[in-house]
């Protein structure tokens, strides 16, 4: 069958990526994004760091290895061509402590089965050199490591659909998934959207609305609440760029940093606090529909009997700006508790199977004319343009 049109459902930024290959592989495709906000971009492209990933983390063949080298320099070009901020202000990842060492080491391994240009192994006195008011006994830096502002990316890939001749439908979420007559019907609260292929890329509600579209259950969505301190405009040139800590293998986060703003802005953060409310950006009050599915979710239980110490002092780091800035000064040590404020949050969509095992690459199924974009955290902003080659050569729209 001649594909026609081609629904996606979440106007993230993956999403858009997703709606401007199509219409760049096939003029004349009927492309039609829904976003059941009044913009695109509103959660988590919208409430991340802004950091543009070279690739050091990740498991050498894997999805997001793969696809983080392509996409950045896939988005460093599309940010040029539309004079989009795009910043190489480069990040330091930095050992304190001898124990620290072995990480580092392995890291490095990684960064450089990946292809991760530019890097180098610096000393105390290469540290000094790149970021004089940082502490560590030793470090990689990572040049390539950019900043951008992925909600401006957003908006450019919006744009494009709509040159294009395709749709992006705002204030239009999606309310459950049918088959039609060999057609995949898309309801929303006003209206039934036939397409002959269906994409979902809905982000926090990644699990829910994929169940709607193929009927698997897992993996779940578990929110966690990323909180940033924003340092006051006296003390925010001590750090050029980045300064990160050397991420612990077990876990998926990648620990309280420093990170630059296209704005000139420093950040502090982000934590990482399992949150009781997918989307509960002000506050800490639960939606009891979220902890329900948290609690009723076997890998939950799994998961907070393997990391529950980590959780403990992820909570207390919450609650307390002090011990917050306890770990951050490890690093930066001439920036604390009065050179900082509380500032934004982010929430971070991180899938975990029934066996209670977080689920680190990304995930995406295809089956039966629908495409589910299960898990695409960090560094999916960074990978978007290439995601969307990945999805769209695989959905044979010949």
């Amino acid at each position: 069958m001649k594909v026609e049109s081609v629904g996606i459902i979440g106007g993230g930024i993956v999403g858009l990526a997703i709606g401007r290959q199509l219409s760049l592989a096939r003029p004349g495709l009927r492309v039609v994004v829904l976003e059941k906000e009044d913009r695109v971009g509103a959660h988590q492209t919208g409430h991340n760091s802004g950091v543009v990933h070279a690739g050091l983390y990740y498991r050498p063949g894997s999805l997001k290895a793969e696809l983080c080298t392509r996409g950045r320099l896939l988005l460093r070009d599309y940010c040029a061509e539309r004079s989009l901020p795009y910043r190489e202000c480069g990040k330091l990842v930095v050992a304190v402590d001898e124990a620290e060492l072995g990480r580092l080491a392995a890291l490095e391994r990684t960064a450089g089965e990946n292809g991760v240009p530019g890097l180098r192994r610096l000393d105390r006195a290469g540290i000094a050199e790149i970021e004089p008011h940082a502490a560590g006994l030793a470090a990689l830096h990572s040049p390539a490591t950019a900043i951008t502002d992925f909600g401006a990316v957003a908006e450019a890939l919006a744009a494009d659909i709509r040159v294009a001749g395709g749709q992006v439908l705002l204030s239009s979420a999606a309310t459950g998934v049918s088959r039609v007559g060999g057609r995949i019907a898309v309801e929303t609260a006003n209206d039934v959207i036939a397409v002959d292929r269906l994409v979902v890329c809905a982000g926090l509600q990644a699990d829910r609305v994929s169940r709607w579209a193929d009927g698997a259950d897992g993996p779940r969505v578990v929110p966690f609440r990323g909180e940033y301190l924003s340092v006051v405009p006296a003390k925010q040139d001590l750090v050029r760029g980045m300064v990160y800590p050397v991420p612990d293998p077990r876990y998926p986060f990648l620990g309280v940093h420093f990170t630059r703003r296209v704005t000139g802005a420093l950040d502090v953060g982000p934590n990482a606090v399992l949150g009781l409310h997918r989307e509960g950006y002000d506050g800490r009050r639960p939606r009891w529909a979220d902890v329900r599915d948290i609690v009723g979710w076997p890998g939950f239980w799994r998961m907070a009997g393997t990391h529950w110490r980590t959780g403990i002092r992820e909570v207390r780091g919450s609650l307390s700006v002090r011990a917050y800035l306890r770990e951050a000064q490890r690093y930066v040590p001439e920036i604390g508790v009065g050179d900082v404020a509380r500032g934004r949050c982010g929430i971070r969509a991180q899938a975990v199977d029934r066996d209670g095992s977080l689920v680190d690459d990304f995930r995406i199924s295809q089956a039966d004319g629908v495409t589910t974009v299960r898990n695409a955290p960090s560094p999916a902003a960074t990978s978007s343009l290439a995601i969307a080659e990945h999805v769209v050569d695989r959905l044979h729209l010949a």
